[in-house]
């Protein structure tokens, strides 16, 4: 389980990221918990098929994939106000979870398990990587500081678990083009095809966010390339990414008034 400080400008954010259990469900945000974008591919389902209930299509799909294939997500949660109490004799790790303030999530399967993955034009995914699909953060929040700190825990996750890559499809400024369906090709359409509340915009991570993150184009695409970590590197730049928030909390409690208390996660 990793423990980490997020930072968020004017003030210091105690956040813990961990691996997401299935229990934890209901504390994802709403869209989380509700989008099935790379779930459920919109081509095999009948005319007369709809989702009535997406929350519970995503919940049976982390279910599933949890149970033959492991963790596939991580969450970062607030914990500032679950500070354990004098004689309580449970670990820390234990003590939090439940309850405490969802900040961010990032899910990531084997390709097979996204059914969305095979409609892409930039595809296949490499037969030696996992998909990050998706990643969101909270608005009010650092997105930029988050949502590193969610890739490096799902970098650590996967190499501790001998995966040699970790890819993605990105999203480029020229999506915006695709609002005119006279630009949609054929092979763009089951890209951009949703269900319910979902959007390409929502839902397909931004490239610039993964090229920042260390990601590399492998196939380019004007709208939708995909993109590729190697984990032997990425365990490095996961060590860099904490070194460099350790700066930063080292920084943010020499500011801090005199007598200031420590953050309960530290």
């Amino acid at each position: 389980m990793h423990f980490g400080t997020a930072w968020n400008p004017g003030s210091l954010v105690a956040a813990r990221i961990m691996p997401l259990r299935l229990e934890a469900f209901e504390q994802l945000p709403k869209h989380a918990r509700r989008c099935v974008y790379w779930e459920v591919d919109p081509s095999t389902l009948r005319a007369d098929d709809h989702l009535s209930d997406p929350e519970f299509e995503k919940e049976a799909w982390l279910s599933m994939v949890m149970l033959e294939w492991g963790s596939c997500g991580q969450m970062v949660v607030d914990c500032r106000d679950t500070a354990p109490t004098a004689g309580d004799d449970e670990e820390p790790a234990m003590q939090h979870g439940a309850g405490d303030p969802c900040l961010g999530y990032a899910f990531y399967a084997p390709p097979g398990a996204v059914p969305r993955a095979r409609r892409f034009p930039s595809g296949p995914v490499s037969a030696d990587a996992v998909l990050l699909t998706s990643l969101g953060i909270e608005s009010g929040h650092d997105a930029e500081g988050l949502s590193r700190q969610l890739i490096a825990s799902a970098v650590g996750d996967l190499v501790r678990r001998g995966v040699r890559a970790l890819e993605a499809f990105g999203r480029t400024a020229e999506v915006t083009e695709l609002l005119d369906p006279r630009l949609v090709s054929p092979e763009l359409r089951p890209v951009i095809e949703v269900l319910g509340d979902c959007s390409v915009d929502q839902c397909v991570l931004d490239a610039d966010l993964l090229l920042d993150a260390g990601f590399v184009v492998v196939t380019h695409h004007r709208y939708f390339p995909r993109l590729r970590l190697e984990l032997e590197e990425g365990l490095g730049w996961k060590a860099d990414v904490e070194a460099a928030l350790e700066r930063l909390l080292e920084t943010a409690q020499l500011q801090q008034p005199v007598g200031a208390g420590a953050s309960p996660c530290s």
